[in-house]
């Protein structure tokens, strides 16, 4: 063998060692890219989980408020009728005790008047021994 041959040879053993090396960086290369796509991809998966996650979190919540929110509405409206009844029983109670006073009042008020105790009569009697006491009071004063 000659040198030139010997020297090709060499060359390329060099150029298949270099061709093995860029190969096998090439490979680690794509590998690594590959790894980085597939690591980018779970993050954004983790990312589209989370937001599932969190939004059937949120309307599970939502749909317990509302149910909540129509349970305590309903039993607020039971406690409302509940006191709308009681007050218009306190109102019908009270009403009808100031009619009866009144009425009771009507009652006293005519038996004075047929007895001669009604309060136009009164007064006249207090008038009328008010100018007699006057007219005493003078009678009086003439004396001393």
């Amino acid at each position: 063998m000659s040198k030139t041959d010997k020297s090709k040879e060499v060359a390329a053993t060099k150029t298949d060692e270099v061709k093995e090396v860029v190969t096998s960086n090439l490979d680690k290369i794509k590998e690594t890219a590959n790894s980085a796509e597939e690591m980018a991809r779970k993050i954004w998966l983790a990312g589209l989980g989370a937001y599932g996650k969190g939004y059937e979190e949120v309307k599970g919540r939502i749909e317990t408020l509302s149910t909540d929110s129509n349970k305590l509405f309903d039993e607020l409206v039971v406690k409302g009728e509940k006191l709308e009844t009681e007050g218009k029983d306190k109102v019908k109670q009270v009403k009808d005790d100031v009619l009866a006073k009144t009425e009771v009042e009507a009652r006293i008020e005519a038996v004075r008047s047929k007895l001669g105790f009604g309060k136009s009569d009164e007064e006249a009697k207090i008038e009328e021994l008010s100018a007699k006491i006057e007219e005493l009071t003078a009678a009086v004063a003439k004396l001393s």
